[in-house]
């Protein structure tokens, strides 16, 4: 272990401390990207997506806190608390294919009558940065990223990641793992963790589920839309999304 390594583990767990004292946020999993971000921001930039064959709808991207301001966003990739440890993208903002997002919206008011409401960490991922991801992670945690190569449904505008806030606190509630922990209590059926945790984790997907979306194996705050297949992959940046 060099004295870099060394060093990110003692931050790591001088934030975890604070974090369990209540003086941080939830702490995101990390790993050490393989090169930097920004060099390999630089050579996703200037790559294309995967040419696709077939006929696809027009992409029509809503920024979810449009639809409702109480829908939460704690976009991790817009800082540097993510699994990288640095800032990918340059906005903190999260949009759907409108299906996707009025779907969204009926889980999220579903869930209010329960006492919780939606926290958005991801929705559309422009390709490049699915690439950066890629490119940045080693080969025995790559089962936790999409292949550029194919394109993810994030890149579609039709998969989200989130998680249950507390509407008496504000508060995202825990579950059986963190937000893009690369472990097996990531599993959407991981058997460990509280009996509170789990039961907030398939409160949850019943939600998300009754709506059009489907969970994946190996990450429970991943969500699928039904209709994925029938977008493009999409490689536009926020920036280019309107305010």
């Amino acid at each position: 272990m060099n004295f870099l390594q060394s060093f990110h583990l003692r931050l790591c767990g001088f934030l975890l401390a604070l974090l369990q004292l209540g003086f941080a946020q939830e702490i995101s999993f990390h790993i050490t990207p393989l090169r930097p971000v920004e060099q390999l921001r630089t050579e996703a930039l200037k790559k294309q997506p995967p040419h696709e064959q077939g006929t696809f709808l027009s992409p029509d991207l809503v920024e979810l806190v449009k639809l409702d301001p109480t829908i939460k966003l704690d976009i991790r990739y817009a800082t540097a608390n993510n699994f990288l440890g640095a800032p990918v993208y340059t906005q903190a903002r999260a949009f759907l294919q409108r299906p996707a997002a009025e779907a969204l919206l009926r889980a999220h008011r579903e869930l209010e009558t329960q006492g919780y409401g939606l926290i958005i960490h991801d929705g559309y991922r422009p390709w490049y940065v699915t690439k950066i991801f890629w490119d940045a992670t080693p080969d025995d945690k790559k089962i936790f990223v999409a292949d550029p190569a194919a394109g993810s449904k994030h890149n579609r505008g039709c998969a989200v990641d989130l998680s249950l806030y507390d509407l008496k606190t504000g508060k995202e509630v825990t579950m059986p793992s963190g937000y893009d922990e690369m472990t097996d209590r990531a599993y959407a059926d991981y058997a460990g963790g509280t009996v509170e945790e789990r039961a907030r984790r398939a409160l949850l997907r019943q939600a998300m589920e009754k709506q059009g979306f489907k969970v994946i194996p190996t990450e429970w705050w991943h969500f699928d839309y039904q209709d994925w297949k029938q977008y493009p992959i999409v490689n536009v940046k926020f920036e280019e999304l309107g305010q």
